[in-house]
């Protein structure tokens, strides 16, 4: 495919890469052949060995992407440990349930500052980078609860939407500067995050019943669409939102 999915030589940054789809992403890419900084506010030791497992040079990190001074920091010692960055996974994101009417308004900030204003916190900071390099990749993780509401999960559906529509704004203005920006917008997947809702019976009925693969993805089965993100595969390809769901959301229910 003359290297049209080769990243050898480039730079990525992955956030909420300590286990999960964003440790998945960082392995992904690595075997891609990109070196890959990871950042989290747990623990990415595990990640930063399984990139460097792959002879692939790795830096750990801890940062909040809610804080922009940390997000700063951050890419600035990317920028320094690597001289560049190409490629950014924005994945990091919490999951608060509740119905509207009880949801605090704690919860509410708590998750539209984790999962939107740190997506576009760490975009910023990027982007001063790629525009000088005249070239980048982003990759916003968004979820199919940004386009079908879930119940009981308000703040989190409205941030997954609002990414959808940051990406596709962050498109149509960094274009001109050769920078990509996509999403991607999984549906289940086993990891941490969703492991209550797979232990739950009566709700895997009903996703199986809806979902026409009839089970949740695995986090590597997503590596595939984040690698051609950030390759020159998807050069002419920006502000979209790619569904990655078995088929959940191509099926009425029942």
């Amino acid at each position: 495919m003359n290297g049209l999915f080769d990243l050898t030589g480039k730079a990525a940054i992955v956030t909420g890469a300590s286990r999960g789809l964003g440790k998945a992403f960082a392995v992904g890419l690595a075997d891609a052949g990109a070196d890959v900084a990871v950042s989290d506010v747990l623990d990415v030791s595990e990640t930063v060995k399984d990139i460097e497992a792959r002879k692939r040079r790795a830096l750990g990190i801890k940062a909040d992407v809610s804080n922009d001074t940390e997000v700063r920091v951050m890419v600035e010692r990317v920028t320094s440990e690597f001289r560049k960055v190409d490629i950014l996974v924005n994945n990091a994101g919490i999951f608060r349930s509740s119905r509207a009417e009880d949801t605090s308004i704690e919860d509410w900030d708590k998750v539209m500052n984790i999962n939107l204003r740190g997506q576009l916190l760490t975009s910023k900071a990027v982007f001063r980078h790629m525009i000088k390099q005249g070239s980048g990749k982003i990759i916003n993780i968004s979820s199919i609860a940004g386009i079908l509401a879930s119940v009981e999960s308000a703040a989190y559906n409205a941030s997954k939407a609002g990414i959808i529509l940051l990406t596709k704004t962050l498109a149509a203005e960094w274009g001109k500067y050769n920078i990509q920006v996509n999403a991607i917008c999984p549906g289940l997947f086993e990891t941490e995050m969703t492991r209550e809702f797979i232990a739950d019976k009566g709700f895997m009925e009903t996703f199986r019943s809806g979902a026409p693969l009839a089970r949740p993805g695995k986090p590597d089965e997503l590596i595939g669409t984040v690698v051609y993100l950030a390759s020159k595969a998807s050069d002419y390809m920006t502000g979209h939102a790619l569904v990655v769901d078995g088929g959940w959301t191509a099926k009425l229910a029942g």
